[in-house]
């Protein structure tokens, strides 16, 4: 009896491949790594190597020790990973071992633990991220206080993010929007420019590799809640612009909620997808013990993507 061999999702009959696709997801990741090295300096550069490294790594000794299976370390989606998981990490991260541990849990727990590139249910490089900031809290929020372009040392300045100086009063003094926009403020070393991440949507979007229906979605329910707050008390809460240019929303947005295998298949399910995530980033920015909230956002709505895939049944091709 022939038996019916069926691939991981997604299944659709294209021209594209696994492999164009993730290396495509490369190159558009390529601007916000070059704000990051030219802000941060060589350490940025160092956290990208030690952490793409370490991913793709740990999937070949699983795919050829564990699971004994051929590599498919060549697809490109380890690397995704390891770019995602240093860009969520500081720049100034000490103890380089911390990032390899979180390529080691991104990779072993947050996808081979599930079979692989597309039977992960949740996003490998949050899940990484979730853990490092669980384990190593003072390592995960000790930041880089953004200088001059191009610092030719590692040692690089530490100082408040513009969420974690609100959360504690007030906006650092001189953050304009300007400053947001192009990178010039603390943070992840992938999430400080909001330019550079847009570039790399837009690239993404001209290959049609992801739609616009997760990133409006997730940064317009954060714009109008957050919006909402700010006009009930500006006192007590960020301007809404700035909400989505500080911390991690631009790029959880465009590259980590918009990821094919943990999100919903139809566009309505995208659009209530990318509603749940903003909705959840400012609550829990706003009432939860963390600063940000974007990671676990994301993560508690890969969750729900089974669920809402039944609700939301994308249209079949044939009756």
């Amino acid at each position: 009896m022939n038996l019916l061999n069926i691939s991981g999702s997604p299944h659709v009959h294209s021209d594209e491949s696994t492999k164009k696709i993730m290396w495509r997801v490369n190159m558009a990741l390529v601007p916000a790594l070059l704000v990051a090295i030219a802000y941060f300096g060589l350490n940025a550069l160092l956290v990208s190597l030690i952490s793409v490294a370490s991913c793709v790594l740990f999937q070949w000794l699983i795919e050829k020790y564990i699971m004994k299976v051929p590599s498919t370390v060549c697809d490109g989606s380890a690397v995704v990973t390891g770019l995602l998981l240093a860009f969520n990490v500081p720049a100034t991260v000490s103890m380089m071992w911390i990032v390899v541990i979180g390529a080691l849990v991104a990779m072993g727990v947050g996808k081979m633990a599930f079979g692989g590139l597309g039977k992960n249910p949740f996003n490998p490089a949050l899940v990484g991220r979730v853990f490092l900031l669980i384990s190593f809290p003072v390592q995960m929020t000790t930041w880089p206080q953004v200088g001059g372009l191009f610092p030719m040392d590692f040692d690089v300045a530490t100082g408040a993010t513009p969420l974690g100086a609100f959360k504690e009063g007030a906006l650092p003094e001189g953050v304009t929007f300007m400053d947001a926009f192009l990178g010039h403020i603390g943070g992840s070393m992938g999430e400080v420019s909001a330019i550079a991440i847009l570039i790399g949507a837009c690239y993404l979007l001209w290959k049609k590799i992801i739609t616009w229906h997760i990133p409006v979605a997730f940064i317009g329910t954060a714009f109008v809640f957050s919006g909402i707050l700010w006009l009930v008390d500006p006192t007590a809460y960020m301007d809404p612009l700035m909400t989505i240019l500080t911390g991690g929303i631009m790029l959880g947005a465009c590259f980590m909620a918009t990821d094919m295998v943990t999100t919903p298949m139809a566009k309505s399910g995208q659009l209530i997808f990318g509603f749940g995530c903003g909705l959840l980033t400012i609550i829990i920015r706003n009432w939860g013990a963390y600063p940000e909230g974007v990671s676990f956002a994301i993560l508690l709505m890969n969750a729900v993507t089974p669920l809402i895939n039944r609700w939301c049944k994308p249209q079949r091709f044939a009756a």
